[in-house]
């Protein structure tokens, strides 16, 4: 710890407790306690021996494509902030804050990198990070931050320090913008790698055990017999030609014994070991924790296709389970820290959710139809759906029927 402020009395208090606390050799900077990410032993210890961090658990596949597929839908929405008219409507504009928010975050990164990033971040640590950039009162960036630990002020909210290359400060919470996943309600979101580290360190345990079993091309052992007992040094010698033949660029290798030796192969395959079972379970496993279906990520279940109806229906669950309840997140988040205190409840900010739905046009035309000809929609209404601005005819706000079947004996007649 550093010397001073108390570091030490910290460092012996953890101690006694039991609590272990490593910095790298060279490092500086003060160890957080609440969250083992930063701590240079490692991360989040799980019962297969695999320690996971956010680094590890991106080693997966199953987290990698589960975090990437959610990350690129949220960041890749149409988006804008919109103000409310006093009949219910919504118009866009185009605020400072809505080039912030849709086009540049800050000067090294577009909108969909700025988002992919914080969408990643919530996925795995439950919480996303940047700090407000300010001239004066107008916010003109966000600016992501790492390594940040939030911590509660004894008057209420939060103050967040940051540990950037070794430097620790502490930015209050008017300047960082803090968006929060799943949790219990305490102003924090709940890390998925923290909470899933059994699950995930399952996955990196089965893959590491598979990658050694390959490496062995598929004969991890085998027994030479012998009816002579051999010495030591022999032993080391016969050990030393067998490795000769280990390994998949080996294999088909010829083997030459002698002195009468004998090699018997012992059998063992994936399937007898259940391996492949394991790491097919730990996909469905590891999907779980992010909320989104294995068939998202190229996983198809027993007897599942990867196409036709059911997998469009589990499609359009994984939007409305998994992708709205995010989207709500990041938008009441942003009203309620971004918007300016004198524009709350006239400006909001929208993803266009019908933009998830582009996948299936034809579904979405008929859907817009069925509301135009049963009098449930305006056109101006339908327009708004698609985040088309209202149309300027008065008729366009006016509710429609469909009037193909009538009483026979007003055919012919002016009914205006």
């Amino acid at each position: 710890c550093k010397p001073g402020n108390g570091g030490m009395i910290r460092f012996l208090k953890a101690a006694a407790r039991g609590i272990k606390m490593e910095l790298a050799a060279g490092e500086s900077g003060w160890i957080n306690l609440t969250s083992s990410d930063g701590w240079a032993s490692g991360g989040h210890a799980s019962n297969a021996g695999k320690t996971v961090t956010a680094k590890t658990a991106m080693e997966v596949s199953a987290v990698f494509d589960s975090v990437r597929k959610t990350a690129e839908v949220v960041s890749t929405l149409p988006a804008g902030i919109f103000e409310k008219k006093a009949d219910g409507s919504k118009i866009a504009i185009s605020p400072d804050l809505s080039s912030v928010l849709t086009a540049s975050p800050n000067p090294e990164q577009t909108s969909v990198e700025y988002w992919e990033g914080n969408v990643a971040q919530m996925c795995l640590r439950g919480n996303g990070y940047a700090e407000r950039l300010y001239i004066g009162n107008r916010l003109v960036g966000l600016r992501p931050l790492f390594g940040v630990t939030p911590k509660r002020l004894s008057g209420g909210g939060f103050k967040y320090s940051i540990n950037d290359r070794g430097k620790v400060y502490d930015l209050p919470a008017d300047k960082v913008f803090h968006l929060r996943g799943f949790g219990p309600g305490d102003g924090i979101g709940m890390s998925a790698i923290a909470y899933g580290a059994n699950s995930i360190g399952a996955a990196l345990a089965a893959d590491e055990t598979a990658g050694s079993v390959f490496s062995n091309s598929m004969m991890p052992s085998g027994v030479l017999e012998s009816d002579q007992t051999l010495e030591a040094t022999q032993r080391e010698q016969l050990q030393a030609i067998m490795s000769t033949y280990a390994g998949s660029s080996k294999a088909g290798k010829t083997m030459v014994l002698e002195a009468g030796l004998k090699y018997s192969q012992l059998q063992m395959n994936p399937e007898d070991a259940q391996l492949l079972e394991t790491r097919r379970y730990s996909v469905e496993d590891v999907c779980r924790w992010f909320g989104v279906p294995p068939i998202i990520i190229g996983h198809a279940s027993q007897g599942q296709t990867m196409w036709g109806s059911g997998v469009e229906a589990i499609m359009l669950s994984w939007l409305t389970l998994g992708i709205n309840p995010l989207l709500s997140r990041i938008e009441s988040r942003i009203e309620k820290d971004l918007i300016p205190i004198g524009k709350r409840g006239k400006w909001v900010f929208r993803f266009n959710r019908e933009g998830m739905l582009q996948m299936d046009s034809k579904a979405k035309g008929e859907f817009l139809s069925k509301m135009a000809t049963s009098g449930t929609m305006t056109a101006n209404e339908r327009r708004e759906k698609l985040n088309l601005p209202p149309h300027s005819d008065p008729a366009a706000s006016a509710l429609l029927a469909q009037t193909a079947l009538a009483p026979l004996g007003d055919l012919g007649k002016d009914t205006a």
